[in-house]
C-alpha cells in the first residue's frame, strides 16, 4: 500500500471524517445551523460508489477518490436540504429537518453554502491536469433541472412514464452518475469503460428512485425515517400513481377536480398494481446494471461493493 493509495475501508472512513470536517469547517454562523448534520450521514452510497469505481487491480483506492467522494457526499447533503424545503418535510433519516428546525430561509442559505463547499472540495482534485475534462457542474445542472421539472409537473395528472423517467434521470440519477464518473476517472479507466461506469451509476440512481417511490405506499413512517404517503399531498406525481392514472383514465378528471383523497389514491394504486409495475421497471434496470458489471469484468471488492449498491437500491435498503 503506497502513500497515494488506501484500502477501501480506510478510504470510506476518511470520506466520512472529511465530510463531517467540511461541515465543521464552516463559519460559525453557518455551523450553528448545520453542525447537527454530521449525525445525519446515511449509508453514503454515492461515496462508496466513487471509491469502488476508482479501485485498481490490487483493490487500492487513490487518495483523489476520497476528495471526490467527500465532495459528492456534501453535495448530496445540500440537495437533501433543498428537497426538504420543497417537500415541507419535518423529518429526514429520523431527525428533524433543517427547514423545520430553523426555517426555510435559513435552510436555503445553508444548502447553498454546502453546495459551494462541495464545489470547493472538488477543486482540490480538479486542479490536477488529469481531471481537466471532468466537469462536475453539468451533473449539478442536471439535478437542478430535474428538480425544476418535478416542480413544474406538480399536480400534472397527465404526466407520462417517459417524462417522469426524464425527471428522475436528473433529480436522482445524475448525482449517482457523477459519483461513478468521478471514481472511474480517479482510477484512470479508459474512455470506453468510463462510459459504462457512468451508465451503471445512472441506472442505479433510477432504481433507487423507483424503489423509493414504492416505499411511499409500502412502509410506515418510522421504518422509512421520513414522511410516507406524502407525495400526493405535496402534488408530486410518482410512478405507482402514474400507472394507476394510465390504468383508469377517469381518475385524471377526478384528480384535476380535487376529488381524490390520499386514501383513495392509495386504494387505486393498490387496485391497479402501481407498486408492482414500478418494481418491475426497477427490475429491468437492475438487470441492465448486472449486465454492465459483467461486461466490465468486475471482481473482488470492487464487484462486491458495486453489485451490493445495485441490490441495496433495488431492495430499498437506503
Amino acid at each position: 500500500m503506497t502513500d497515494l493509495h488506501l484500502d477501501f475501508d480506510r478510504a470510506f472512513e476518511m470520506v466520512r471524517e472529511e465530510s463531517a470536517d467540511i461541515i465543521n469547517r464552516a463559519p460559525g454562523l453557518i455551523r450553528g445551523y448545520t453542525s447537527y448534520l454530521t449525525e445525519a450521514q446515511g449509508k453514503m452510497m454515492r461515496a462508496a460508489a466513487t471509491l469502488a469505481c476508482s479501485m485498481n487491480g490490487d483493490e487500492e483506492v487513490p487518495k483523489d477518490a476520497v476528495i471526490f467522494a467527500s465532495a459528492v457526499e456534501t453535495l448530496h447533503l445540500a440537495t437533501l436540504i433543498h428537497d426538504d424545503i420543497m417537500d415541507d418535510a419535518d423529518v429526514r433519516r429520523g431527525l428533524e429537518t433543517l427547514q423545520k428546525k430553523s426555517g426555510k430561509r435559513t435552510a436555503v442559505i445553508c444548502g447553498d453554502y454546502l453546495l459551494a463547499a462541495a464545489m470547493r472540495q472538488l477543486s482540490k482534485a480538479t486542479e490536477d491536469d488529469r481531471y481537466k475534462k471532468f466537469d462536475f457542474s453539468k451533473y449539478v445542472e442536471r439535478v437542478a433541472l430535474g428538480e425544476l421539472r418535478q416542480n413544474i409537473n406538480n399536480k400534472n395528472y397527465r404526466l407520462d412514464v417517459f417524462r417522469y423517467l426524464a425527471i428522475i434521470d436528473g433529480k436522482t440519477a445524475a448525482l449517482f452518475e457523477g459519483a461513478y464518473h468521478a471514481g472511474a476517472l480517479a482510477g484512470a479507466e479508459s474512455e470506453e469503460r468510463i462510459k459504462l461506469f457512468r451508465k451503471l451509476g445512472r441506472y442505479t440512481g433510477i432504481i433507487f428512485q423507483l424503489t423509493d417511490d414504492c416505499i411511499d405506499y409500502e412502509v410506515s413512517e418510522n421504518k422509512a425515517g421520513k414522511p410516507v404517503q406524502a407525495d400526493f399531498e405535496n402534488g408530486v406525481i410518482t410512478m405507482p400513481f402514474i400507472h394507476a392514472l394510465n390504468s383508469n383514465p377517469a381518475l385524471v378528471a377526478e384528480a384535476e377536480n380535487g376529488n381524490l383523497s390520499k386514501e383513495r389514491v392509495f386504494e387505486e394504486v393498490q387496485k391497479h398494481g402501481g407498486v408492482s409495475f414500478t418494481h418491475k421497471m426497477a427490475e429491468s434496470y437492475y438487470n441492465k446494471c448486472c449486465n454492465i458489471i459483467e461486461t466490465l469484468g468486475l471482481t473482488g471488492k470492487r464487484r462486491e461493493v458495486l453489485l451490493g449498491l445495485v441490490q441495496r437500491a433495488y431492495r430499498g435498503l437506503n
